[in-house]
């Protein structure tokens, strides 16, 4: 059960920011005990690929919180954070404790990189929509702070999901409703548009009264 809910955490963090997770495997595995990489997952703890994961995240730290071009990101990550969350939940599907990443040249691991891509590609396609709402509610001012809640999020879900697993359970649950409040908003916002298209349609336009020369 640890195991799942390590692999679930972790996907769910790789939905909101793909390189997250994957950079905290990497340096909990390099730099401390609580992950223990087998030969076929050690590549995650390279130097070289923990410099990249840096560049990246940098990268996309500053792309996410620009309108416009946090909806252009949000269109190419999404194949690169469904691909993050497979090999975050693979890489901690099996062996005994939840903090083991073990090899996955097992053909039975694919069942849980499919399904850690399914949840990101989940996570990131309500991030996805939810962002032009933000956006348009706030005059593009809400798109750093949402941004920096998704990355503060994901974080604490990779870390968590690590090192105290069985906390995961609230933390999605958190989560889940935060979703919900949010597509709630869109609904909500989306039913004010219609009922204002329909008011403007029975009464006609509405112009200001021309101006009196005289006056």
């Amino acid at each position: 059960m640890f195991e799942s809910l390590t692999g679930i955490g972790l996907a769910t963090a790789a939905g909101l920011n793909a390189y997250i997770p994957l950079l905290a495997i990497g340096l909990l595995a390099r730099f401390t005990s609580l992950i223990t990489l087998p030969q076929g997952w050690q590549w995650l703890e390279n130097g070289w690929v923990i410099a990249i994961l840096v560049v990246l995240l940098a990268i996309e730290f500053v792309a996410d919180k620009i309108p416009i071009v946090d909806h252009i990101n949000d269109v190419v990550q999404t194949f690169i954070r469904p691909t993050a969350g497979g090999l975050a939940f693979g890489a901690t599907s099996a062996g005994g404790d939840s903090a083991t990443v073990s090899d996955p040249s097992n053909l039975h691991q694919w069942t849980p990189i499919i399904a850690g891509a399914v949840i990101s590609l989940v996570v990131h396609i309500v991030k996805a929509a939810a962002r032009p709402v933000i956006n348009a509610s706030t005059v593009g001012l809400g798109a750093p702070v949402a941004s920096t809640a998704e990355d503060a999020t994901s974080v604490v879900l990779a870390l968590v999901a690590i090192i105290v697993p069985i906390l995961i359970v609230l933390v999605l649950i958190a989560l889940i409703v935060v979703i919900w409040l949010l597509i709630r908003a869109r609904r909500q916002r989306r039913r004010r548009k219609a009922e204002l298209r329909r008011a403007t349609a029975v009464r006609g336009p509405t112009y200001p009264p021309p101006a009196d020369p005289w006056a």
